[in-house]
């Protein structure tokens, strides 16, 4: 099949397809655009009034996609490399994909037509039925029309033929016969003439006769060429058969010479006489055969005779319903669905004639022909429990074709959900695509389907899509999905996202299918922030740490996903609150003030903007003032660390070295450390001013931490119960961080010589008014205590009382 492809296959190959010839697994690269192709489709299609030129369109894209793999194929053909085998795997189930939409399109087109009609049928008169008898043309087209099963069955067979065309014209066009002639048996009639019709010494004996039946009445044989051709010719119409092409048979039997044989193929036709309808002025021709019964008694004791050949007991087995006469030639899986098929259609409209007609039963059919199984469910019972199909019946696009053709779709489903359930790591990607687009079809033309069943079969697309880095396909597929899994999913596929303009394509792209953005994108921060744990991490005895990791990075590029619309500038404080939390926990200021700077200065006046768009009111929500509240915290905190590194750069690194005295030194170099001195005074003068201004600032900001207004530091305002993780936090920073500032306050005052301002340290947090020695650990008071001990000598020691007051 895949050796036999006509000219239009022998194209040469592109740069393209060489460059796919040398991956490591071309079927999947080349198969690669049939994702986008497909979400195009739906895209061109969005109304269900459209569904089945849908599937016409995914039918066209596998048809394309199975024309260019042919080429591809050809090219590799000559190669034994595996990976050319998963190319040509690939190419199969591309086949059987197309072949399986081409089934699900005509009947659910069917079915649908035929609800349809029982509404108007609800609703219409009925016509009475009428007494006189049918035709037999008539009685099966009134039978298909009323009957849904016999005619979906009709159906499978047509399908059933088409896919065996596609696959005939790959391989017909090649079958060669030794006689090019019309003529029949062309070398015997040779012989014959060549010999006078006597057979001599130890030639095996010809017939003698050149009717069809000589072979068989004269018990002899015939030459050897044309024996050969016979059976090419039988093998080739049963072929032509199994593909419906019963007409390209009768040709090819009058091309060789035996129209007798294109006239046996006729008698199968059923017969009607228009004339019998009523006068209409002119005599209109007869159709079928009104021997019908004689031709089917005939073709049926053919092909229970075990002196013809097996394809021709086949052939007119399949015209007569005989299924024992089949079975020897059908290879696969298909050819036994069709066989069976056959034969239930051939009975049911067998019977439905000996109802309705008047038929001449003299030369009725064996009983053997009424006994065969005409049961779909039974029919593939049948079809699985035979060990030449058996392992073929397991595949996966059969089993899906099975359960479409018996209407089970709730069975459908069922089983691509164990599919996916047990075996998703290990399924064929493009089964999958399949199995998510048949879904949607489903959900689109049937009233009630298993919805848990259809999203496990949508969120493992959805899953594969994403580790795939299928980017502008992600939004569509997450959009069919119910509204919490379409937060959990594109959160996570989000989560993937680093490049701005990407963040900005897929936020867009989710806008444009309507998912909800801003719970989406809450969802993304919280998930990354909460990777390492909720809590916050112990920060006790850190000191600062200025390296950002690329964990920390990720949950500082996070705030992004917040900041692009205004509309979320409230989520976006609370979750860089949030983060900022963490980092200030275990003394990461540095990331701390980088997720500071995420959030554009002008957040405060947008968040209250928006909340009077939305209420008409000005007093905020207590979750958002409380977030705002947070922010300011955060900020005087950041402020105050900041303000503390720079007093301790000035304090460490620029005070000025005092320059060194000569030892034996000349007038002239005295004369220079003299200078050097005096320059180095100057230095001394203006740094111990730097530094006393600086050390007022830093002490400013930390005190407008200690003594932040309203409450406290981190100290809601609002009651507010929705987040208690929240409120325990808050806490917990206030326990880590205001004995760590008081500390660092004290070193500030004390390295600076200011012991009185030093123990003015202990009024604050003694007061009851800020109460920040409720947050101190028994361990850190005796530390405080013990510092202020030290500010306490050294103030004795400058003449002053131990409380820092000049003594009278």
């Amino acid at each position: 099949m895949l050796t036999n492809m006509g000219e239009e296959f022998t194209e040469e190959i592109t740069t393209t397809n060489v460059a796919l010839l040398l991956d490591e697994d071309p079927g999947i690269s080349a198969c690669r655009g049939m994702y986008r192709d497909f979400l195009q489709c739906m895209k061109d299609r969005p109304s269900e009034t459209q569904v089945f030129d849908l599937l016409s369109d995914y039918e066209r894209v596998c048809q394309e996609q199975v024309v260019y793999m042919y080429k591809l194929v050809n090219r590799a053909a000559s190669r034994s490399e595996p990976k050319y085998q998963k190319t040509f795997n690939m190419l199969h189930m591309l086949e059987m994909e197309k072949h399986t939409w081409q089934l699900i399109n005509v009947l659910f087109h069917d079915r649908l037509e035929k609800e349809l009609q029982d509404m108007q049928m609800a609703v219409d008169d009925i016509s009475p039925l009428t007494s006189m008898k049918q035709s037999e043309q008539q009685a099966v087209t009134k039978l298909f029309d009323k009957d849904s099963t016999i005619r979906e069955s009709q159906l499978v067979i047509d399908w059933l033929e088409k896919c065996a065309h596609d696959v005939m014209d790959n391989y017909g066009d090649n079958v060669k016969f030794f006689s090019d002639r019309a003529v029949a048996w062309e070398n015997t009639l040779h012989k014959l003439k060549k010999s006078g019709g006597v057979t001599y010494g130890n030639e095996r004996p010809l017939v003698t006769e050149m009717d069809p039946d000589a072979p068989f009445r004269q018990k002899k044989m015939l030459d050897d060429l044309d024996q050969e051709d016979e059976g090419r010719l039988l093998q080739y119409l049963f072929i032509c058969l199994r593909a419906g092409q019963i007409e390209k048979a009768q040709e090819v039997c009058k091309s060789h010479g035996q129209a007798w044989r294109a006239a046996t193929l006729e008698g199968w036709r059923l017969y009607h006489d228009p004339n019998f309808e009523g006068p209409n002025g002119q005599i209109d021709p007869v159709v079928g055969n009104p021997y019908r019964v004689v031709w089917k008694s005939m073709c049926w004791a053919m092909a229970s005779d075990t002196k013809y050949d097996v394809y021709e007991k086949s052939l007119y087995g399949a015209l007569s319903g005989n299924l024992r006469a089949m079975l020897p030639v059908c290879k696969s899986w298909s050819d036994h669905v069709w066989a069976h098929y056959k034969v239930l259609v051939d009975i049911r409209a067998e019977t439905e004639i000996r109802t309705m007609c008047a038929v001449d039963k003299s030369l009725d059919i064996p009983q053997e022909y009424w006994d065969q199984p005409s049961d779909p469910e039974s029919i593939f019972n049948r079809i699985e429990a035979n060990e030449n199909v058996q392992r073929e019946s397991q595949d996966f696009y059969h089993v899906i074709q099975k359960w479409v053709i018996l209407g089970d779709v709730e069975k459908l489903l069922d089983v691509m959900a164990q599919w996916i359930r047990g075996q998703e790591n290990t399924l064929p990607q493009h089964l999958i695509r399949f199995m998510a687009h048949v879904v949607l079809f489903l959900r689109s033309t049937q009233h009630r389907v298993n919805e848990d069943k259809c999203n496990v079969v949508l969120e493992a697309y959805v899953k594969y899509l994403i580790e795939e880095d299928h980017k502008e396909l992600v939004s569509f597929y997450v959009s069919k999905l119910p509204p919490a899994a379409q937060v959990h999913w594109y959160a996570l596929f989000l989560e993937g996202i680093t490049d701005v303009d990407e963040k900005q394509m897929c936020l867009q792209l989710a806008e444009e299918v309507c998912l909800d953005i801003p719970q989406i994108t809450k969802t993304v921060v919280e998930n990354i922030r909460n990777k390492s744990g909720g809590g916050l991490a112990a920060g006790e005895g850190l000191s600062l740490d200025v390296t950002v990791t690329e964990e920390d990075k990720t949950k500082i590029a996070a705030i992004d996903w917040l900041v692009f619309d205004t509309a979320q500038r409230a989520e976006a404080m609370k979750q860089a609150n949030a983060v900022m939390r963490t980092f200030i926990a275990v003394q990461k200021l540095t990331a701390a003030r980088e997720v500071f700077n995420k959030l554009p200065v002008d957040s405060i006046d947008i968040i209250y903007r928006n909340w009077h768009l939305q209420t008409g009111t000005d007093e905020l929500s207590a979750d958002d003032e409380n977030a705002i509240r947070e922010y300011l915290c955060t900020k005087a905190y950041l402020d105050a660390m900041d303000g503390f590194n720079e007093w301790f750069n000035k304090f460490h690194h620029t005070k000025p070295a005092e320059p060194s005295a000569p030892h034996a030194a000349s007038f002239t170099e005295k004369v220079a450390f003299e200078h050097r001195l005096k320059q180095y005074d100057q230095e001394l003068e203006r740094w111990q001013r730097g530094l006393l201004a600086q050390t007022e600032n830093t002490t400013k900001l930390i005190y407008n931490v200690l003594l932040f207004a309203n409450g406290g530091w981190m100290v809601d305002q609002r009651e507010d119960d929705s987040d208690s993780g929240r409120k325990q936090q808050l806490e917990s920073l206030r326990q880590l961080t205001i004995p760590r500032l008081c500390f660092l306050l004290h070193d500030i005052l004390h390295k600076t010589e200011q012991y009185g301002a030093c123990l003015q340290i202990a009024d604050h947090v003694a007061s009851e008014q800020f109460t920040l020695y409720k947050v101190f650990r028994q361990d850190e008071l005796q530390h405080l205590l013990h510092l202020l001990r030290e500010s306490s000598v050294a103030v004795l020691n400058q003449n002053k009382d131990p409380l820092g007051y000049e003594i009278e």
